[in-house]
This record gives structure tokens, sequence and C-alpha cells, in this order.
């Protein structure tokens, strides 16, 4: 008796949660789904323009490209630098705060080809704000919570109640009425998918709550490191924006030679970020190192030689988030999970909503 006043008040959870947040799991689901081959997507639709002939020149020089980018739009400011040394064909990429975006040819600094930011990062908008701007992050942020709330009570209500039973409970009946194999589907699909959904939901909430981090932390033993505070002696005079830069990425690759990849972005109060990334396995190896961006003195810098049990969850999170963690078959497993993930709110209303008639009928 106990056990069945449970399991009501766990289903009542999982339905009127579940009702709540509907829309906006499927909306985060069908995007985290796309943006999983977010790579490939851009590697098979851009490669017109992301990559150019294979040549056997040395790499043009970031103050050439910089001077190229300024005199084609002198008043638009940078937001994102990106340089992938480890594909020496591939453009260079510059994203400006009014969202253009400026691919130039790595050999020769040439402007390859202007546009906006493309679908693929209206999707990654769309996934993490619903387009809505703090409010949309807020509400997908609290979403996710409920989402793996939900997946709690999900197994809870899979669980058979006799041994017996488990067959049963891990079959799909393809042959059964639609109202069975609706059932089947939101009930077998979301247990199979719930492990994969539980990590991707938990490392989505790493990125959206401090306390997420604060508990990695806890349970690491071990403090998110900020970076290495550096004492520099402050210049005499301004350097030009193309002298910045360029002194910066020469000096950062001759002292730390090796990265495959390279960004510098703004982060806001005048403080610029250079990421350089190195191959890795399972925790990503990146060098980051914080810049007043007036000036170009280092505020601060952070090594992965000097990474602790909480700088290493953080840097295997994102793999982890995306399914990158394992290659191509962690990929397709995300994105098979996430498209489960798109179908269980659907399959949950209908079953809702069929007990409501049966209900209707009675009374």
């Amino acid at each position: 008796m106990k056990n069945r006043k449970f399991k009501n008040a766990v289903r009542n959870i999982h339905l009127w949660l579940g009702l709540a947040t509907g829309l906006v799991v499927i909306i985060i689901s069908i995007t985290g789904a796309l943006y999983v081959f977010e790579e490939e997507i851009r590697d098979f639709t851009q490669k017109d323009y992301r990559y150019v002939t294979l040549q056997q020149k040395p790499f043009a020089g970031l103050d050439k490209i910089i001077s190229n980018f300024e005199k084609l739009s002198p008043k638009d400011e940078l937001r994102v630098i990106r340089i992938e040394e480890g594909l020496p064909n591939a453009t260079v990429e510059i994203t400006t705060k009014k969202a253009s975006v400026y691919y130039f040819n790595p050999y020769n600094a040439e402007l390859v080809r202007k546009g906006r930011e493309d679908w693929l990062e209206v999707i990654e908008h769309l996934h993490t704000s619903l387009l809505l701007g703090k409010t949309g992050k807020f509400i997908v942020q609290w979403s996710v919570v409920i989402f793996v709330l939900m997946l709690i009570t999900g197994l809870i209500l899979w669980f058979p109640g006799q041994l017996r039973l488990l067959k049963q409970s891990l079959t799909i009946k393809r042959k059964a009425s639609f109202k069975r194999l609706n059932y089947d589907l939101h009930n077998v699909l979301g247990f199979y998918a719930s492990v994969v959904l539980l990590i991707t939901a938990l490392s989505g909430l790493y990125f959206a709550f401090k306390e997420v981090k604060n508990a990695a932390s806890f349970f690491t033993g071990s403090k998110l490191g900020q970076g290495k505070a550096i004492v520099s002696a402050q210049p005499t005079h301004t350097d030009p924006l193309v002298i910045r830069y360029n002194k910066i990425y020469t000096e950062a690759k001759t002292k730390y030679p090796g990265a495959i990849s390279t960004s510098f972005s703004l982060r806001g109060k005048g403080e610029l970020r250079l990421r350089m990334i190195y191959p890795y396995r399972w925790a990503r190896r990146q060098n980051t190192f914080f810049y007043d961006e007036a000036t170009g003195t280092m505020i601060r810098a952070k090594l992965y030689k000097d990474f602790n049990g909480a700088d290493l969850i953080e840097a295997t999170n994102y793999d982890l988030h995306t399914g990158r963690l394992l290659g191509l078959p962690g990929k397709i497993l995300s994105f098979l999970a996430a498209l489960v993930a798109a179908s269980l709110p659907v399959t949950g209303f209908i079953i809702w909503w069929k007990k409501r008639k049966k209900r209707k009928k009675k009374a």
C-alpha cells in the first residue's frame, strides 16, 4: 500500500513537471541533437570558404590578416578570432561585435568570404537561451533541472515491481495497439537513453550553475583555478590593435608551441582571452591567458600542466556534454539520446491524454 502511494506521488510529479516543460525540452533536445554534429555539418556545407587549397607556404601572419580586416571594416570591432593551426589550409575566422564573420586565406591574408553568423550559431543560441536573452537562459536552466528530476522519477516508475516483468519492461511490442506501442516508446526508450541523458543534462547544468561547479570542487577536494596572477610592467605607450594582437599571438606560440587551435575572444570589462588547445584524448589540454585588452598586458595565466581535479572536470565537460569525448560513437550515442529526449514529452503527453479521455468516459 505504501509503495503504491509512493509511486502515485512520483507519477504525479513526473506528469506535471513534464507537462510544464515539455515544449522547452523538445526544443533543447532537437537543437542539441543537431549541434552534436556541428563540426561535420560545417565541414560538409562550408568547405568552400572554411578551407583553401593546401600549399607549402608559411602562415601569412596575424598582423596582415587583422590589417586587411581593418581596411575592409574600419568601424566594426573584433569579438573573436579563430586560427586552426592543426589544419594549415583552414581559413582564419574573425567574428565582429555586429555578428559579421570574415574568412581570410592563411597563406596570403586575403579575404575569402564575408558573411553573417550561420544557422548553426542560431541553433546554439536557441539551445542555450531560446533566442530570448537572459530570460531564455533562465527558462532553459531550470527546465534542465526539472528534466533531471523527470529522468529520476521516470526510472523509479519504470522499475518493475516483480523481476519476472523485467523483460517486458525492456522490450517494445511493435505489433501491439497504438496505445501500448506509444507507452513502450516512452517507457523503454526513456530507460535506455536515461544514463546518457543524465550525463548530458548534468554536464549542461555545470555550465549554468556555480553551485554545480562548487559541488564538483567539493567531490574532487580541489578548487577551480582562475589562473596565476601575472605582475607585468605597465607599457609606456599603447600599441595599435594589430601590433598588440600579433605580439600576444607570436609570444604565446613561441613559448608554448604545438597548439592545434588558437582563439582570441573579448570577455567584457576590457579583458581579452587567448585560448590555445593542444592534442588530447580525454581532458582538453588547453592553456588560457588573460590580457588587458587596451594595453596587451597579461593579467593571469592558466596552464593545463597545473590542472587539479576540478580543472580537469571543467576541461572535460564540454566534450562530455556533446558526446565528443568518445569520438564518433559518442556523438552518435548523444544524437540518438537527444532524439529520444525530444520524443518523451510527445509520447508522455499522449499517455496522459488517453488516460484523461478514459476517465471522462467513465465519469
